[in-house]
């Protein structure tokens, strides 16, 4: 049997460190789906497996830890900055200003919280600045679990190692202390704000009705009107368009007997019957100005229409707008509205594609089919992940997280670092890659599984290497200071902003729960959310808020070391 004691203790060892890694991430994955109160810890608890490990002896050697740790780290903020990327300049847009705001400044309280808190309980006037700044470095340990965010405790991590070298202190063990308080914290933080502000749920979901009854989403809406305004006798689709002030495509247009495909300069006559494709906002309007309704059956007439959905697979498309593709005049069909993950969205010229898109293209079959072979059209290309793309932006985030930036003041250089570097870079790619004529997309599922590989096996080397210091400075330690420090340091800015965005500016509150979640980067609080709302308000708030938020997180963990720690 000595083979298999082996296979247990020598660290040196390929196969002991991937059995290592696969008992410690299968183990902490298994517990982390046990639900206590409807609540879950998920991935996370992959870090407490890691811990336990390391406590028993069950460890690997430095370096190799050290570097999975550190590609685990750089894979999952990567993926995080592709999926963010596409909508982290937009949350700016359509209202989200007022969101975002909220959020920052909750952001902003949790990072004046945890140095506060430091200053009262832990800051020592006799000690020395080293004693003083690994202090600081466990708080913001604390800060990263109490706001659940892990790729803020991975940015701290690679912040001390800059700072303190091989006497980094462990501040994963801070996070492990306010962790399980942080989650269970923001729920409640959104419980306490519905009875502070005396929230009626029934008032809430009625608003939220009314506002989407009065003010209905620019989604595609599709309707057969007769030409009976006489102005427009003669004129052309685009004369029509543009004085009218709203758009719309139309797709099939029905005269004297016959179907064809219209394009800009197409004229119309009173009585034809146009097909016509705008958002639903616009319909009204343009239903007054044009004509009433008729319902017609377009593939009864006598040249043969169809609707197909086409999927943008050719990485030469990604970038174009709509209006550069020229559909109609040059081949002979109409785009009506795309698909676009979860959202239907109006077909505008100036909508520029991304590879992954799903076009609706309507018009004779031949000419479908050659948009649908410029398109790709190929489901087996998206199931190829774009692996050049991931390690350029890899490449190029790790150069750009290793340029030094001096500060006037501070001794040392600030450095993005190994986190802060390719979440920039890749949030870049994600919203201006088609521009490199680099292709960023990869499915959910893709992105997902690197995420959560990258996660795993951060949280597991970070565990690991705490494991045997985690009796001495938790248990024994400050531990349960730590536990109160961050219940504060979650509690207090949701508190605080919650109320104020309540009360002052009258955001409805099944919104403002998403917001709460996303500010924290929370999965679970969102999951709350969304189950007391029953609409998807709170996705709404999340999805808003998550890319800055995330990136400030990740951004702010890091800086509170660089620059008040000195050694």
């Amino acid at each position: 049997m000595d083979w298999l004691q082996g296979l247990f203790t020598s660290t040196d060892s390929v196969a002991h460190i991937v059995l290592l890694y696969a008992l410690v991430i299968s183990v902490g994955i298994g517990l982390g789906r046990i639900k206590v109160a409807g609540i879950s810890l998920g991935v996370t608890f992959v870090l407490f497996a890691g811990i336990l490990a390391g406590h028993i002896g069950f460890t690997g050697t430095l370096n190799v830890l050290t570097f999975i740790q550190d590609f685990g780290l750089i894979l999952f903020v990567y993926c995080i900055g592709l999926q963010v990327g596409p909508g982290f300049f937009e949350s700016f847009k359509k209202g989200g200003v007022q969101l975002n705001v909220m959020a920052m400044s909750i952001v902003l309280l949790n990072v004046l919280c945890c140095v506060g808190l430091y200053f009262l309980v832990f800051y020592k006037a006799d000690a020395t600045s080293a004693v003083n700044s690994s202090n600081l470095a466990m708080m913001v340990g604390v800060l990263c679990g109490a706001v659940t965010n892990t790729p803020g405790l991975g940015a701290a991590t690679e912040a001390c190692n800059q700072i303190f070298g091989s006497s980094a202190p462990a501040i994963a063990n801070g996070y492990a202390c306010a962790y399980p308080l942080g989650v269970i914290g923001i729920i409640g933080a959104m419980i306490a704000i519905r009875f502070l502000c005396r929230i009626c749920l029934k008032d809430e979901q009625r608003q939220i009705q009314e506002e989407q009854a009065a003010n209905p989403h620019a989604t595609p809406h599709r309707m057969t009107l007769v030409v009976k305004n006489a102005y427009l006798a003669g004129r052309t689709i685009l004369q029509v368009r543009q004085f009218l002030g709203r758009d719309f495509v139309c797709s099939r247009i029905l005269q004297n007997g016959h179907v064809s495909i219209p394009n800009r300069d197409t004229v119309i006559a009173e009585g034809d019957k146009m097909f016509i494709t705008c958002a639903q906002d616009d319909a009204e309007a343009i239903r007054v100005f044009i004509g009433p309704e008729e319902n017609v059956v377009w593939e009864e007439q006598d040249v043969p229409m169809v609707s197909k959905h086409i999927l943008v697979t050719q990485p030469s498309m990604n970038g174009k707008t709509f209006g550069q593709m020229h559909f109609s005049s040059v081949y002979g069909v109409n785009v009506t509205r795309i698909r676009r993950g979860d959202m239907n969205l109006y077909a505008d010229r100036n909508l520029r594609m991304q590879v992954g898109d799903r076009i609706v293209v309507v018009g004779p079959e031949d000419a479908v089919d050659r948009v649908a072979h410029k398109m790709g059209n190929s489901v087996k290309k998206l199931d190829h992940p774009n692996l050049a793309a991931i390690f350029v932006g890899i490449f190029v985030g790790i150069i750009f997280g290793a340029i030094p930036i001096a500060i006037p003041g501070v001794p040392t250089p600030v450095k993005l670092g190994l986190a802060g570097g390719p979440l920039i870079i890749a949030i870049l790619i994600g919203r201006f890659g088609y521009k490199a004529k680099l292709v960023a997309y990869t499915t959910t599922s893709a992105n997902l599984m690197l995420r959560e590989i990258g996660l795993a096996l951060f949280l597991a080397s970070v565990g690991i290497k705490a494991g045997a210091s985690f009796m001495s400075t938790v248990v024994k330690g400050d531990g349960l200071t730590y536990v109160w420090c961050g219940f504060l340091i979650t509690v207090l800015p949701l508190l605080v902003v919650g109320v104020i965005a309540r009360l002052f500016y009258k955001i409805n509150y099944f919104t403002l729960m998403g917001m709460i979640a996303g500010s924290t980067t929370d999965p679970p609080a969102l999951a709350f959310a969304n189950q007391t709302a029953n609409n998807d308000a709170p996705s709404v708030g999340y999805s808003t808020v998550y890319p800055l938020c995330m990136f400030l997180r990740i951004l702010t963990a890091q800086l509170i070391i660089l620059l008040l720690c000195v050694v």
